[in-house]
């Protein structure tokens, strides 16, 4: 019987012990260095920013300016300089009933192009969204008329409007009607121009709430199958708060946008048929361009102005609050 060799077991060596590494504090820099660099730092800021603002304060904030002393005068474009009158041409406008009509239609034009273009948008947007088939092409249509310009729109839609040889009266004679006079009739003529600038808005309006859609998480909409929601409830429960930032960036670009339309109004009615289809911006041209009163359109364009400003505010401070980021 042979026995092996056993190698001894060694002994684990200690550990060596480390030298510990000193580390020197880095200095602080000095008061005079931090200056340096703060100013650095605002120079460059400087450099960047200044010719942006200089920009935006020539063309945005001075020309706002001139308006509002040019609101406070009475100038007929002829004379060598305006008068100032003070607030008078608030109170003239303010006191004629025809002015507060203007108001009325504006807020009646504003409310309906921005309500129907969202709920109309919103839609054609789930509607894109599905699998419905020509779902591309259809986008594609619904876009379209967005990039067209005003002119040619109105231009289009002034023919099919036509009572005599329109598009609209072939369609009313087939259920035994005449076409309604629609840019003639102090009845019709707010309502036409309201259908007009909704098709052309609301392919927009649809295209920035199907990007707002495709980008969803599906697993927040499977979570909500798991827990038993139907197509509904996911749809007003899930999708419609995870629309709000859309909403409303849609809500406050599409109120600006009414409140400023010119072009369908200035190429169909002229503001009329008896003034059926002034709004405050057609009232603003006419003051200052047709009738020669600088010191009236410039009030006008003040009250536009602060009505833009009191309903964004409106929207920033109370209707952001229902907003689910």
């Amino acid at each position: 019987m042979s026995l092996t060799a056993q190698r001894p077991v060694s002994a684990p060596s200690a550990p060596v012990p480390r030298r510990p590494v000193s580390k020197r504090p880095v200095p602080s820099p000095s008061p005079r260095g931090r200056n340096r660099r703060r100013r650095r730092e605002y120079l460059l800021f400087a450099l960047f920013a200044l010719p942006n603002l200089a920009l935006i304060a020539v063309f945005a904030y001075w020309p706002v300016i001139g308006n509002a002393y040019l609101s406070l005068t009475r100038w007929d474009m002829i004379e060598p300089s305006p008068t100032f009158v003070g607030l008078d041409n608030y109170l003239t406008l303010f006191s004629d009933p025809s002015f507060l009509r203007v108001l009325s239609i504006t807020a009646v034009w504003v409310v309906a192009v921005v309500g129907v273009s969202l709920l109309g948008g919103l839609a054609l947007a789930l509607l894109f969204a599905s699998k419905a088939p020509g779902r591309k092409a259809v986008s594609a249509l619904a876009f379209s008329p967005h990039i067209l310009s005003g002119a040619a729109v109105a231009a289009v839609w002034l023919f099919l409007f036509d009572p005599n040889y329109g598009l609209s009266r072939a369609v009313f004679s087939l259920f035994g009607f005449e076409s309604p006079h629609w840019t003639t009739s102090s009845r019709w003529a707010l309502p036409a121009l309201i259908v007009v600038a909704v098709w052309k808005g609301v392919g927009f309006v649809a295209i920035v709430y199907l990007s707002a859609l495709q980008s969803m998480p599906d697993d927040v909409f499977e979570a909500a199958r798991l827990d038993g929601a139907n197509r509904w409830q996911i749809l007003r429960h899930v999708k419609f708060p995870l629309l709000s930032p859309t909403t409303f960036f849609l809500t406050v670009t599409q109120v600006i946008g009414a409140f400023q339309s010119f072009d369908l109004i200035a190429m169909m009615t002229a503001g009329g048929p008896a003034e059926a289809t002034t709004t405050l911006s057609w009232f603003i041209y006419s003051e200052g361009f047709r009738q020669f009163k600088a010191g009236t359109a410039a009030a006008g364009a003040m009250i536009m102005f602060v009505l833009l400003m009191v309903v964004t505010v409106v929207q920033m401070r109370y209707v952001e609050k229902k907003v689910h980021y």
